[in-house]
């Protein structure tokens, strides 16, 4: 077992070096490319996702396929992967997390609009699509999509099913004495009852679930600062100092700069998942008068993700005494939602405790629900057809009573590999599709209102070469971009 153990560290090493490096040069590309869409239509993304949560009939809008992102970007890792961040990096891991997700919107924004380019119809009246898709319909490469979708299927369907319900005993048992055997039989209970109902029930779950725990945690972290106004700005300083080495103090007990930045940037890319090829699978759901609709809004959530979530974490956090936290002194194993939870109580008593639990669980509970979509939207591109989806919603139910009771440390390291060689398969067809996205966000610049741009691929003066989109194209009683299903074609497998 330390064999096998030493093994997968190794792998899991040196895979992270890897996919940080294309991660970061991803985002550099597009931002440049996109002429740093991220700056110059940040205020295009609030407006098109406050106003896209009518207008989808009966099929999902881009608010609920944002909520369905956001619930899964959302979770367990901005309470305890920032908290990890800081043991591990010191505060200037912070600052490398924002320079992460600051160049991860522009990737994120063209992931999310090649979702949208390349979507099928689906019976249930949404769409499918994401990566699996485009890969298959944009280079030709079914191969390259079913590895995608096998790497996503185990990652999303099975073991991170497993840390979120593990995370959500723990703090049961911890907070109130329930044993994990009692926590796994409510879990199957509860997930089962949503995940059952489909892909369209878990819209409309997480449409409310996953911006009120965001926003109530974030309103929770807020009190905290402005009680603590004062040293807010020594806060700030503390997190760029130490992201440049310009204060020893600073280090995590990885030690030095380069434990820093290394920190810094894996707990960005894992906790927003520009790039990884998770969050185009809600993107392509939609029904949008535009793909770039999708776009902006996904660009938008890894935003609220990062900037915000995770932001007030680490803020929170950094403004308790040395009971708490001390850079250098405080370990991993101390690390975690724990510390979170210290912090939080150091500011406002031990009557949060309970309502920390309560957010844990609603975080942890509603990234199982996002992730089952991306699991069950993957097993479709495999051709599982009906009897597909019903075996990764069981699944969910089996991996979710499982994870409450089970020790995880290898699973997860395993889990880190899978998700690694899927976010590389991710990126490099980005570097060959990504050219559409780019072209689509000229054609949505050429319009006079952002919000009712509309798309088709007809004539589009924007696309120099036609891609497989029938979606996008009219025809008699179909308009572009809304559902259709065409008479005597399997639409989930249309190529």
């Amino acid at each position: 077992m330390d064999t096998i153990n030493s093994v997968v560290g190794w792998l899991n090493d040196s895979l992270s070096w890897v996919l940080i490096v294309l991660v970061i040069l991803a985002g550099i590309t597009f931002t440049l490319l996109t002429r740093a869409m991220q700056l110059r239509h940040f205020r295009t993304m609030l407006r098109v996702a406050l106003d896209s949560r009518t207008g989808a009939g009966d099929g999902i809008s881009s608010f609920q396929a944002f909520c369905i992102s956001l619930a899964s970007r959302v979770g367990t890792g901005n309470i305890a992967g920032v908290a990890i961040a800081l043991a591990l990096g010191g505060p200037g891991a912070i600052f490398w997390m924002w320079l992460m997700a600051s160049l991860g919107m522009a990737t994120a924004f063209v992931e999310a609009t090649l979702a949208q380019l390349y979507k099928v119809p689906h019976h249930d009246r949404s769409f499918r699509g994401g990566p699996a898709y485009y890969m298959q319909r944009g280079l030709k490469s079914r191969p390259m999509g079913i590895l995608f979708a096998v790497l996503l299927v185990f990652t999303f369907g099975f073991v991170f099913q497993m840390v979120q319900a593990n995370t959500i005993a723990a703090v049961f048992e911890k907070s109130f004495s329930i044993s994990p055997y009692v926590t796994a039989a409510l879990l199957a209970v509860a997930v089962g009852a949503v995940v059952l109902g489909g892909v369209k029930k878990v819209a409309k779950v997480t449409e409310w679930m996953a911006p009120i725990m965001a926003l109530i945690y974030v309103l929770l972290a807020t009190a905290i600062i402005v009680m603590n106004l004062g040293e807010v700005p020594h806060a700030i300083a503390t997190i760029v100092k130490g992201a440049f080495g310009l204060d020893q103090t600073l280090a995590g007990v990885g030690g030095g700069l380069l434990a820093t930045v290394l920190n810094g940037v894996k707990r960005g890319m894992y906790s927003n998942e520009a790039g990884m090829g998770s969050a185009p699978n809600a993107a392509a759901a939609a029904t949008t008068s535009h793909p770039v609709h999708q776009g902006l809004i996904q660009s938008l959530g890894v935003f609220v993700d990062t900037m915000m979530v995770c932001t007030t974490t680490a803020v929170v956090i950094l403004l308790s005494d040395a009971s708490v936290y001390t850079p250098g002194i405080t370990t991993k194993a101390m690390a975690g939602a724990t510390l979170t939870q210290d912090a939080m109580a150091y500011s406002l008593g031990s009557w949060v405790g309970p309502v920390f639990t309560l957010l844990v669980f609603v975080f942890a509970f509603s990234t199982l629900l996002g992730n089952e979509t991306y699991a069950e939207i993957n097993m479709d591109f495999m051709r599982g057809g009906r009897v597909g989806e019903l075996a990764i919603r069981i699944m969910t139910i089996a991996s979710t009573a499982l994870g409450a009771v089970l020790a995880l440390d290898l699973v997860w390291s395993l889990a880190d590999i899978a998700m690694a060689l899927m976010a590389v398969t991710n990126l490099v067809s980005l570097v060959f599709l990504g050219k559409y996205a780019v072209a689509a966000l000229r054609d949505f610049e050429s319009q006079p209102d952002p919000v009712t741009a509309q798309f088709n691929l007809d004539d589009n003066r924007f696309m120099q070469d036609d891609i497989p989109g029938e979606v996008w194209h009219k025809r008699p009683g179909h308009e572009a971009g809304k559902w259709f299903h065409p008479s005597g074609e399997d639409s989930l497998s249309a190529t």
